[in-house]
């Protein structure tokens, strides 16, 4: 059958029963396929996949489509295919591909992942040594400018129910890094952080909110150039574990994006083309570790 539908003689009466009959592929490849379901037989939408060839080399990689469908066409050979989605457990499995053939692994069933163990309650603080807080902002409308803030210290309340724990961030607005010192100068002056009138920067929870697996959203008041504006992190747990001494220590990254203008940070430079020398949005990004106070 999928020989017709990969385009032998008998195409057109394959085309009568596969809407996918009018699938171009090159002679030395073929198609492999699966659908990806949850327990309720719901398709999952958005998972990821990767597929490796028999030496571990990445192939190809996506995202399952609305119906939760993997579908790609691959040079003939061996093949293993990883699918992992926010919530579940990882599913592996293995494929042969022939010339113009199709493998199908059929309803790959995910099952529901045992969210990670969460902090014991009390008093937690970040550890610098092993966290960074970083940013990126747009350059001239083309490049991307990394930069990160070398000093920052936090403290964590974990209550008794998550979802009533409470953050306290400082960050050192003058340790601001982008690894080229007359541009670091100049976000340290009056034109961006000013950071002779606004030293630090600082965020104070009031929500966390568990969205599902180990993901989670907190959402507080960030008071950054004098100015203070709710933001939400977007945050995925990452789960407990212990350091070369021992010690316990739990893990997370968040994200969001800010605008400078909402923080009166407008300075601005247009090029001859109309095009401004930096973005009006900075994407930070932060991996985070925590560890119990004292």
């Amino acid at each position: 059958m999928f020989g017709r539908w990969l385009g032998s003689k008998n195409a057109t009466s394959a085309a009568q029963g596969n809407p996918l009959a009018g699938l171009t592929v090159p002679r030395t490849a073929g198609v492999l396929s699966c659908r990806v379901l949850d327990p309720v037989n719901e398709a999952v939408q958005q998972a990821e996949f990767v597929v490796t060839d028999s030496a571990g080399r990445k192939v190809v990689g996506g995202e399952t489509d609305p119906f939760g469908t993997v579908l790609a066409t691959v040079p003939a050979g061996d093949y293993r295919l990883a699918v992992t989605a926010e919530g579940f457990t990882p599913f592996h499995g293995s494929a042969t591909v022939s010339e113009s053939g199709h493998a199908g692994l059929g309803d790959v069933m995910l099952q529901v992942a045992a969210p990670p163990q969460l902090p014991d309650p009390g008093e937690w603080e970040i550890e610098p040594n092993h966290s960074q807080i970083g940013f990126t902002a747009r350059h001239i409308g083309l490049a991307r400018i990394h930069g990160r803030f070398n000093t920052f210290a936090g403290a964590i309340r974990i209550a008794d129910r998550m979802e009533d724990s409470a953050m306290h961030v400082i960050i050192d607005a003058s340790s601001i890094d982008t690894n080229v010192q007359m541009r670091d100068d100049h976000l340290r002056s009056s034109d961006f952080l000013d950071v002779g009138r606004y030293p630090t920067m600082e965020f104070y929870s009031d929500r966390f909110v568990h969205r599902g697996g180990s993901r989670w959203g907190v959402s507080g008041a960030l008071t950054l150039h004098g100015v203070s504006r709710t933001v939400m992190l977007d945050t995925q747990y990452l789960g407990l574990g212990n350091g070369l001494e021992g010690e316990t220590r739990a893990a997370c990254r968040a994200t969001t994006e800010l605008h400078r203008e909402d923080f009166t940070l407008t300075w601005q430079t247009m090029l001859a083309r109309g095009i401004a020398a930096v973005g009006s949005s900075i994407s930070i990004d932060m991996d985070i570790q925590i560890v119990p106070k004292g």
